[in-house]
């Protein structure tokens, strides 16, 4: 098991990044490593929503099934994902001043096949960057949609 944590400031209030961030259909546009998104509930947002999530990083790909665990308005949005590497993430959105502070945590498992703990540990530098860049991409979201 391998923790990441990644953390952004936009301008935005919270309930600015709150409208973006809760739209999970668009989070494969802000998402380098996910490739499509498939909802398997008429429900697209708020605890117990499932989806199926195709993603791809570097040459492995797979499709994780994801369903929202947590729910909290404008704050907190937590999932469980069960594929290749399972694990729960979560958003967690801050007021920082007159901005807002988006924290990104992730516990992942890796299978044996996949070096476990010491592949995680290894795939844990290339996984923060790669989350990073998603911030970057989600900012960029968030500054087109003001404009």
């Amino acid at each position: 098991m391998t923790s990441i944590t990644v953390c952004a400031v936009y301008d935005p209030a919270p309930t600015v990044v709150w409208s973006e961030l809760r739209q999970i259909n668009r989070h494969a546009v802000w998402m380098r490593d996910a490739v499509s998104i498939t909802f398997l509930t008429e429900r697209h947002e708020g605890i117990g929503t499932k989806f199926r999530c195709d993603t791809k990083v570097g040459p492995l790909r797979t499709a994780d099934l994801m369903t929202i665990t947590e729910w909290v308005e404008n704050t907190t949005m937590g999932v469980s994902h069960h594929g290749i590497v399972t694990g729960e993430g979560r958003f967690t959105l801050t007021p920082a001043g007159m901005a807002t502070q988006l924290t990104w945590s992730e516990t992942l498992h890796f299978p044996w096949w996949l070096g476990g703990p010491l592949g995680a540990e290894a795939a844990k530098p290339v996984l923060r960057a790669m989350w990073r860049k998603n911030l970057e991409l989600l900012g960029r979201q968030l500054v087109e949609r003001r404009a």
